[in-house]
């Protein structure tokens, strides 16, 4: 079985890791474990005992229909969901050994990153959104902070196309290019884990290339881990992926397996588009 062309399985196949056994990570040093996280808004319980280890310098890619809390999932990786009002999460969260939930704050943010599916520049020039995050952290030296812009902006594929208007504002940059602002803004204070949340959803073909041939780059820089829709682009870019439904990890393992010789039937079922 195989939901996706030939060509496209050949050209993800030349990309993955060689097999490891039972799916598991290659490196038994996960950069992030999570173990039993079952997360709450208010008295709905959103994930239910959710556990997996997700590999260093490797792209993860977690799939899924709406609603099976890919993205609530995601946004317990950094805490992001103390955003929401009567939350709560409880389990174990370890990024590098480090318990996530006894971390400060602003520490775990620093480390783990995230850019969500619609951009969301700051109403600044192009300069101050990707030097906003150095800045408060205490990066304040004119010569240091450009050098971090640029770099950041280098690492986002942005920097040939914006070098000459950094003082411009972010507004005036297309939705790809708003996007990848926002993935150089993220850069730059130098995560180990970029979260994205389906980066491409209103992105056009070309826009979504960049960014996916700028999700190759990164990953020897650091871990990477997306929610997507598209399972096409899960395919495409992820060495692992998990498959949510209902709140449950339903199935985890190497994307080849997954989407060739998936081990539960609803995986099967959804990535052959039976639901979903």
């Amino acid at each position: 079985m195989s939901a996706l062309p030939n060509s496209m399985m050949e050209r993800f196949e030349a990309s993955q890791p060689p097999p490891t056994g039972a799916g598991q990570p290659e490196n038994a040093a996960a950069k992030l474990r999570v173990s039993d996280l079952n997360f709450y808004y208010g008295a709905l319980q959103a994930l239910h005992g959710i556990s997996l280890e997700i590999p260093p310098n490797r792209i993860t890619a977690l799939i899924g229909p709406s609603g099976c809390g890919k993205s609530t999932f995601l946004r317990t990786l950094n805490r992001m969901y103390l955003t929401v009002r009567d939350t709560r999460a409880d389990g174990r969260i370890l990024l590098d050994h480090e318990d996530i939930f006894r971390m400060e704050l602003a520490v775990l943010r620093r480390r783990v990153g995230m850019v969500f599916q619609k951009s969301n520049p700051f109403p600044k020039s192009i300069f101050d959104n990707v030097a906003y995050g150095p800045r408060l952290n205490g990066v304040t030296r004119k010569p240091r902070l450009q050098d971090v812009v640029e770099r950041s902006l280098r690492r986002a594929a942005l920097w040939d196309e914006v070098k000459d208007h950094l003082h411009k504002s972010a507004y005036d940059l297309s939705g790809g290019q708003q996007q990848r602002l926002c993935i150089a803004r993220a850069l730059a204070v130098e995560p180990e884990v970029l979260l994205l949340d389906e980066p491409c959803s209103a992105l056009d073909p070309i826009a979504t290339a960049k960014i996916e041939d700028l999700l190759f780059t990164l990953k020897d820089q650091c871990t990477l881990v997306i929610v997507t829709h598209n399972m096409q682009q899960a395919a495409r870019v992820a060495e692992f992926t998990g498959f949510f439904l209902l709140g449950e990890m339903i199935e985890f393992n190497r994307t080849d397996v997954i989407f060739k010789r998936p081990s539960q039937k609803q995986t099967e079922d959804y990535i052959t588009g039976r639901f979903g």
